[in-house]
């Protein structure tokens, strides 16, 4: 990947696509899929809509009675089983029980996450965002690399955010050991790791035809906003004080459904057959961004870096080997 691959396609399809509208004309039928998070928000309707277009998806899921819940409203073939991305141990048996049910992979999702908390530590002592958005999500995906291994063309998808344009990695401080920690650039942070993972991961899947894209999924109002209080939120401009949500941002967000689309693309548009690790937005390959892109927009040179991704890489292997 470089960072003159990061210009649009032209996919005609826009940031309020519909699943349906993306999806049509495509059959999953015969194809397994794994969604993290896949039992709520943007994940819960990723599933519906791969489940509607005949894929066998997989959701692995740190609240079972949650899940079976919210999964009960979908028609198709969907099972679960227990995964924590904050647990390794947890991690390893979910691959492990994949591996007990299916020969191949041909989709995997990195869609869960969690957003701007307070600091915690995971694992080893990972500090949480960038332990759970990334190294679980790594250890997750080299757990089932053999699997993706034996699909055809095979495609990983992670999701990354907008936020990843306030900062790159903080290679000297990753897990905010000596410096102060700030929770927004904590997530800007694993936002860029995922982008990164994808960059690296796609080199990897090439030689045996498979595709790795992060993707912005846009602004929504889901559980991902959970350690968020309605007083930041208004200060952030996304709430007026009443708790409605101002015009211009309601213009801008997306529904739950919307906020799939691009994720469903990534996984599944022929356009991108033989594109690199590129970032993905509103349905189409980003933007490299610019001094004219709006702050809500376009691809961040650091995140198109080959060189950092292949750095990040390197460290995620050293860290995954000591955990």
């Amino acid at each position: 990947m470089a960072a003159a691959d990061q210009k649009p396609l032209g996919s005609g399809f826009h940031a309020k696509s519909e699943p349906h509208e993306v999806l049509a004309g495509i059959d999953l039928t015969g194809k397994t899929a794994v969604v993290t998070g896949g039992y709520s928000g943007i994940g819960l309707e990723t599933t519906r809509a791969l489940a509607s277009a005949g894929a066998t998806v997989i959701v692995p899921v740190r609240d079972p009675a949650k899940a079976e819940e919210n999964l009960s409203t979908i028609e198709g073939d969907v099972s679960s089983a227990k995964m924590d991305l904050a647990d390794l141990d947890l991690v390893r048996a979910f691959a492990s029980s994949v591996y007990d049910s299916i020969d191949a992979l041909d989709l995997l999702i990195n869609n869960a996450g969690i957003m701007a908390c307070p600091l915690e530590r995971v694992g080893p002592g990972w500090e949480s965002q960038f332990g759970v958005n990334h190294m679980g999500h790594f250890a997750l995906t080299r757990a089932l690399l053999p699997l993706l291994e034996k699909a055809e063309a095979p495609r990983v998808v992670a999701l990354s955010s907008i936020a990843h344009k306030r900062n790159g990695i903080l290679w000297d401080d990753i897990q905010f050991e000596t410096g102060e920690y700030q929770k927004w650039v904590a997530y800007a942070q694993a936002k860029s790791a995922n982008a990164l993972f994808a960059n690296a991961l796609n080199r990897r899947m090439q030689g045996f035809g498979g595709r790795a894209f992060s993707v912005h999924p846009g602004g929504i109002f889901t559980p991902l906003q959970r350690h968020l209080p309605k007083e930041e939120q208004v200060e952030l401009g996304w709430l007026n004080p009443d708790g409605t949500v101002p015009p211009a941002v309601a213009e801008i967000f997306k529904t739950p459904s919307q906020g799939c689309t691009t994720s469903l693309w990534a996984a599944t548009s022929p356009l991108l057959d033989d594109m690199p690790g590129v970032y993905c937005e509103d349905c189409d390959v980003a933007q490299l961004a610019g001094p004219d892109s709006l702050p809500f927009q376009h691809c961040a040179p650091h995140i198109a870096d080959d060189a950092d991704a292949e750095r990040l890489w390197k460290i995620s292997e050293t860290l995954l080997a000591a955990a």
